[in-house]
């Protein structure tokens, strides 16, 4: 009889023990559920080291309800201890206030990750910024979501309604809707389209009266 009451006691606190041990897994899922859909850069750190190749990649960042950015990659290789992912062909999108977006794509990106958020991107490989009908080429390009800056390091032009720019160094303010061109900057313009673009923009004032 002693055996059996044994047998059990010790298969009720076999039971007792895996119905805590079930909450427990429970609460901390729940957690890192919270956790990384505030913050959807975090999923990476959950990722085993067996399993740090994504395909087709896709982050975004929200705000207030508002989408601040979304980028997009083939694939991505995430290396745990660097805090760091490698993005074949990426496709950075950036939106300002009113939702309109700037994309930036090229041949690789590196995401460098600080307390779980996004602390700079660096692109690499025929950079191209498209925003307003206005395009961006150069060589690299990196983003500071800290600045909201996005700065191209190497010989960059500018080409756009009759308007072509180039120089050493480029910066974009994304919030102010800037350019800056640093270094060696060189001029080009196309007088027949801007004459057409200012033909249009009377236009587009006479009959707003």
């Amino acid at each position: 009889m002693r055996k059996h009451r044994r047998l059990i006691l010790l298969a009720v606190i076999f039971f007792s023990l895996g119905g805590v041990a079930y909450k427990v897994a429970e609460s901390l899922w729940t957690m890192q559920a919270r956790e990384i859909t505030k913050d959807p850069l975090k999923v990476l750190d959950y990722l085993p080291e067996s399993a740090l190749y994504i395909k087709d990649f896709h982050r975004a960042k929200v705000e207030n309800g508002r989408k601040v950015w979304e980028l997009f990659g083939d694939e991505a290789r995430y290396f745990k201890d660097k805090k760091e992912a490698v993005i074949k062909n990426p496709r950075f999108y950036y939106y300002d206030k009113s939702g309109e977006k700037a994309q930036t794509t090229g041949d690789m990106a590196r995401v460098y990750l600080k307390e779980k958020e996004l602390e700079k991107m660096e692109l690499e490989g025929g950079i191209r910024v498209s925003y307003r009908g206005y395009v961006l080429q150069s060589a690299a390009a990196i983003y500071r979501p800290d600045r909201q800056q996005l700065i191209l390091p190497h010989r960059a032009t500018l080409l756009g309604n009759g308007i072509e720019l180039e120089g050493s160094r480029m910066e974009v303010e994304l919030v102010e809707k800037k350019v800056r061109l640093l270094r060696d900057v060189r001029t080009k313009l196309e007088p027949e389209i801007l004459a057409e673009k200012n033909k249009k923009s009377k236009t587009r004032e006479t009959i707003g009266g």
